[in-house]
């Protein structure tokens, strides 16, 4: 569904919402409190049963106070099972109990924050106060409340631009089509539910098709439900699905292609799931349409048969042989990048003993910076980490389990205005697992929240730096956040230290991140220095990472700047500014790089 790519802090963000606002949806009169006894276990199918029979009498709001008690007294006894079990259930009902009036417009806060809303997107006009539990029949609703495994998976996945009615209606669709098949298939049913609430986005899977060859039409939820699963029957699939979450099957059904084309797929392409990266190789390149400048594909329809058999260009090759893994029960993604001379695209799936193979088609000589992918949850581009998350599958763990439930209690304790008892929370979760980017957030917010001195703040922003520093965008996100405050103390020079250590540290095997970080610097010049401080910001920035910036350089930085200049009239800095990038680029003749800085030089000098 529809950000950025969908992060832990988000999903953090969606709990304390979510969570919080349950206390304001209890009502006066409520449920009576669980004795501390039972509290202390998991809660029992009796207890369960009697919440749901209230709930279908009084609605869900009187049900939130109770449950919430309960997970927090496991909690604070240190039940840890307990406490995740009582949480799951509270979590439940404050989801089923909240109102559309409420919802509806902080989930579209959310999607303008994330900036993933478009123009395919309906936005919901006619708001009711009924409660979002509505769109869930009263037997789903039990089987979820009753169900721990699943309510956990859920909760873990959902994101603040998920759109709960419709991932609501979509589950119970399912559900009461076959309850045992639903059961059996649970996690597929949920990424289908979590992928298919809203449209997709017309750049998706790719922005170099129009929407007349390749309509951006996800199928009907029923259909694809039944048609994975059955393709699972008769053994066509590489994984089994029961074996894989809906984290990575979210991954298997967005797919644009009618499962015919899946169905010709199965049988054109005979590559195991060991050489699927072979399937991007079957399409023959076709060399004409770069040289003729003919990015978009120029046929009528763009069919799996019409791609393998006109060939294609990268992001073709890419489309097709993500779409043979999806027919196949394979979860796929597609990368596009930025290299030394040209962009690029290539896929990633899931393969044998379900380790991700992330550079299928990916040309080691190109010196690709790491790929953009696009998360079918949320319709964003998929975070550095993220995608290292998938690869590292720690989130199946016991340890990140421990960690997890640290961090939602955590982030309950900060909605509920106790930053000490958040912060100790916390600090459980990352002493069980250092890459809880949730818990290192709430751990931050609690410290600011109970009104620590800057130093010390920056003191964890700076251990959270550490603890990510193998995944380079976490950590500038952390070290960033340092500069900032130094800057707020006046600190500007060791601001810029901190900021050039780590844009160093990148320079070479994270280029795109080290032109991040200079292009913030040229936008802080452009916001507050004169003219000449700003060319002399950009000059330094071609000098420092110019020479390994590539295509990427040229995209966020050089194209920037040179329509900054000309929107000033200043022609002739703009034109030095594109010289100068050019010779420190120093891109091949007749690539993609050489040609857009001609097109760029151009486009200067004809601007009036």
């Amino acid at each position: 569904m529809p950000g950025d790519a969908r992060s832990a802090s988000e999903r953090s963000k969606l709990r304390g919402a979510c969570l919080g606002a349950a206390l304001a949806l209890a009502t006066a009169v409520g449920a009576a409190p669980v004795p501390e006894a039972e509290a202390l276990q998991a809660p029992t199918r009796p207890r369960l049963a009697s919440v749901q029979a209230a709930a279908q009498r009084d609605g869900w709001p009187p049900q939130v106070a109770a449950l919430r008690a309960a997970a927090f007294l496991a909690y604070e006894k240190e039940r840890l099972a307990a406490a995740e079990a009582w949480l799951d259930a509270y979590r439940w009902a404050a989801l089923l109990g909240r109102s559309e009036i409420d919802y509806v417009p902080k989930w579209i806060e959310a999607v303008n924050a994330a900036k993933v809303g478009h123009r395919l997107m309906p936005v919901p006009r006619e708001l009711r106060s009924r409660p979002i539990g509505a769109a869930a029949s009263a037997d789903f609703q039990a089987w979820v409340l009753g169900n721990a495994g699943f309510a956990g998976e859920l909760f873990a996945l959902l994101t603040p631009v998920d759109y709960l009615p419709r991932v609501l209606a979509i589950l119970d669709e399912l559900y009461r089509a076959d309850p045992v098949r639903f059961r059996g298939n649970a996690s597929l049913a949920l990424a289908i539910a979590v992928v298919y609430d809203v449209p997709p986005p017309p750049v998706w899977p790719h922005g170099q098709v129009g929407e007349g060859a390749l309509p951006r039409r996800l199928p009907e939820p029923l259909e694809a439900f039944t048609w994975w699963i059955r393709q699972d029957q008769r053994g066509r699939t590489f994984h089994k699905l029961a074996r894989l979450s809906a984290d990575e099957l979210k991954f298997v059904v967005d797919t644009p292609a009618p499962f015919k084309e899946l169905e010709w797929a199965q049988s054109a392409v005979d590559q195991p799931l060991g050489q699927l990266a072979q399937a991007y190789g079957m399409v023959r390149y076709r060399r004409d349409r770069v040289i003729n400048n003919t990015p978009v594909w120029p046929g009528a329809t763009y069919r799996l048969p019409d791609i393998l058999g006109a060939g294609g260009i990268c992001a073709d090759q890419a489309y097709f042989a993500a779409q043979v893994g999806k027919a196949r029960g394979v979860p796929t993604l597609l990368f596009y990048g930025a290299g030394n001379d040209g962009r690029h695209a290539w896929f990633g799936y899931l393969g044998p003993g379900q380790k991700w193979q992330l550079d299928a088609g990916r040309y080691a000589e190109q010196r690709l910076v790491t790929g953009h992918a696009r998360d079918p949850q949320t319709w964003g581009v998929f975070s550095d980490h993220e995608l290292k998350f998938l690869s590292e599958r720690f989130r199946a763990l016991p340890s990140f389990r421990q960690s997890r439930t640290h961090a939602n209690f955590a982030a309950e304790y900060l909605a509920a205005g106790q930053a000490r008892a958040a912060g100790v929370a916390a600090r459980k979760a990352v002493s069980f697992e250092k890459r809880n980017q949730a818990a290192w957030d709430t751990l931050v917010a609690a410290a600011q929240k109970e009104g620590r001195d800057a130093r010390t703040v920056e003191s964890l922003l700076r251990e959270a730096a550490l603890a990510m520093a193998r995944y380079p965008d976490l950590e500038i996100q952390y070290v960033t956040r340092v500069a900032e405050s130094l800057r707020a103390r006046g600190e500007t020079s060791a601001a810029e230290e901190e900021v050039r250590r780590v844009a160093l540290k990148n320079r070479t095997g994270r280029g795109d991140l080290a032109v991040q970080q200079a292009r913030e610097g040229i936008r802080r010049a452009i916001e507050t220095q004169p003219l000449p401080e700003q060319i002399r910001a950009y000059n330094r920035a071609v000098d420092t990472y110019g020479r390994d910036g590539g295509m990427a350089f040229f995209d966020e930085i050089v194209v920037g700047f040179a329509e900054h200049l000309t929107q000033l009239r200043q022609k002739a800095e703009a034109l030095r500014a594109v010289e100068r990038a050019r010779q420190a680029l120093h891109p091949e003749p007749g690539s993609q790089l050489a040609l857009e800085l001609e097109r760029l030089v151009k486009l200067v000098r004809e601007t009036k």
